[in-house]
C-alpha cells in the first residue's frame, strides 16, 4: 500500500501535533458548553475524529452521519446524498461538525445546513485538510488543521475508491495508481 504514495504530504508526527493545537482552541471555545454533540461525516472523519477527540478534555456526545459526494473519483459529484434514515437529534445543540476534508464546500454546506435545519441553535466545523482553490460554495472551516493545494490526497481517513483510509499519513496517490 505504501509503495502507490507518489510523496507524503503531511507525516503521521506533524498530524500529531497539530490536532494537540486543535484540540486546545476547541477545548478554549466550548468550555462553557455541559457537554459538546459532535457529529462525524463517515467514513472519511473517522480516524481523524478518533484522534482529535481523545485530545479534548470535555464531555462529548457523538453522532456519525453518512453522505456521499465523490461516488467512488477522484472529485466531488456535486450532489450531496444523505445515506442515514435516522438523523441525529440536534435541536437546540451547539454542534461540531467533523469532516476529513473541504474541497468545494458542497458537503460541509449541505450538512450544516441540514443540521440548522434540524434546529441545531448553530454549528461549527472542523476539518482536517482545507484545499487552497476556488470553491463554488463560499463555505470555510471554523477550525482546519492544515490547507494543501488542490490535488487528490489518501491516507488518514481520506480514501481512493474505500482504500488508503489506513495510512498514518496524508499522501499523493501515484497517477499510475487512479482508475481513470
Amino acid at each position: 500500500m505504501h509503495e502507490d504514495i507518489e510523496k507524503v504530504l503531511i507525516a503521521e508526527e506533524v498530524i500529531e501535533k497539530r490536532l494537540d493545537l486543535i484540540a486546545e482552541k476547541i477545548r478554549i471555545d466550548f468550555a462553557n458548553q455541559e457537554s459538546l454533540q459532535v457529529v462525524a461525516i463517515l467514513k472519511g472523519a473517522l480516524v481523524f475524529m478518533a484522534d482529535l477527540l481523545r485530545r479534548v478534555p470535555l464531555k462529548l456526545e457523538i453522532e456519525c452521519l453518512n453522505v456521499a459526494s465523490y461516488h467512488g473519483g477522484t472529485e466531488s459529484s456535486g450532489v450531496v446524498d444523505f445515506l442515514d434514515a435516522k438523523l441525529p437529534d440536534v435541536k437546540g445543540r451547539s454542534i461540531l461538525l467533523l469532516d476529513d476534508i473541504l474541497d468545494t464546500g458542497r458537503t460541509l454546506e449541505a450538512v450544516s445546513k441540514k443540521l440548522i435545519d434540524l434546529g441545531a441553535a448553530d454549528v461549527k466545523t472542523c476539518v482536517l485538510l482545507t484545499k487552497d482553490k476556488e470553491r463554488p460554495v463560499a463555505v470555510e472551516a471554523d477550525y482546519s488543521a492544515f490547507e494543501i493545494g488542490d490535488e487528490f490526497v489518501v491516507g488518514y481517513g481520506l480514501d481512493y475508491d474505500g482504500k488508503y483510509r489506513n495510512l498514518p499519513y496524508v499522501g499523493v496517490l501515484k497517477p499510475s495508481e487512479i482508475n481513470l
